[in-house]
């Protein structure tokens, strides 16, 4: 089954190695900053999937991790009222929009005339019940063309209190709070966010891969539609590894490894 593709032959999918692919920008000071996602999930990744699976780690280490600006707690009570309070203070606090305390008069003191007063908010409570906008306190730019996919840490452990709506910003022409809207799932209890730990991984994805370009696929409906080349692929993949006696463990791992070192050293990476 085939579908059509739309080409977008204005845009370069291949970034300018001359510029940053992304430039992550602090608004709010206390951030921390935005780092590298790595291969071993923050060091929480078993050492065998380290060393054997590179779709675990190559995943894990596809994009950035993104941090909260601070630790702070929401509560839903599993209607419609969102509670939230931070480091350092006792008290919770009813949700509808919050300002990240004493960021509206760091940014006042800082912006021009004209944008003076539109600093953005740090937590905003939906009219859907148990969800909240989080902004990260960054806002960023990528290079033409390219896009930031907004998700949960690939394969670091996630918190049971909350589920992360994943999303894609045109953070090439869309220069806006880098933000993230969560579903609470627990009710009457303290959903924690730790500042040390990231709670977003921010992946390019180019626009000719997504949209109208997903409509252009196959799919061979069963065994007896492969073709004699499908089956070589699958001796080579499955059936050779599994009987060959000197087989050696994570030879998929050697293998992509090889070839990222081979297209780095042509140019191609």
């Amino acid at each position: 089954m085939h579908g059509n593709i739309s080409t977008t032959a204005e845009i370069d999918a291949q970034p300018d190695r001359d510029a940053p692919f992304a430039s992550f920008f602090r608004l709010i000071p206390q951030c921390r900053l935005p780092m590298r996602a790595d291969r071993a999930a923050a060091g929480t990744m078993p050492t065998r999937a380290f060393r054997y699976c590179e779709a675990l780690t190559s995943a894990a280490a596809f994009g950035w991790y993104v941090f909260p600006p601070m630790s702070f707690s929401l509560m839903w009570d599993g209607g419609w009222q969102v509670l939230w309070t931070f480091k350092g203070e006792d008290a919770w606090y009813p949700l509808s929009k919050a300002q990240f305390p004493g960021f509206a008069d760091h940014f006042d003191s800082t912006a021009p005339e004209d944008v003076k007063g539109f600093s953005p908010p740090f937590l905003v409570s939906f009219k859907e019940p148990g969800v909240v906008q989080i902004w990260s306190g960054l806002v960023v730019r990528t290079q033409p063309g390219w896009s930031l996919l907004i998700r949960q840490p690939a394969n670091l452990a996630r918190s049971q209190g909350y589920e992360s709506y994943e999303g894609i910003i045109e953070t090439d022409h869309w220069f806006g709070p880098l933000f993230t809207n969560v579903r609470l799932t627990r009710t009457n209890v303290p959903v924690e966010f730790d500042e040390e730990y990231p709670f977003l991984q921010v992946q390019p994805v180019h626009r000719s891969v997504y949209g109208n370009a997903l409509n252009n696929f196959e799919v061979v409906a069963g065994l007896d539609q492969m073709k004699p080349g499908d089956w070589d692929a699958f001796r080579t993949t499955v059936v050779q590894p599994n009987i060959d006696p000197q087989r050696q463990r994570g030879q998929y791992a050697v293998n992509a490894r090889q070839q990222r070192k081979q297209a780095a050293a042509s140019g191609a990476e």
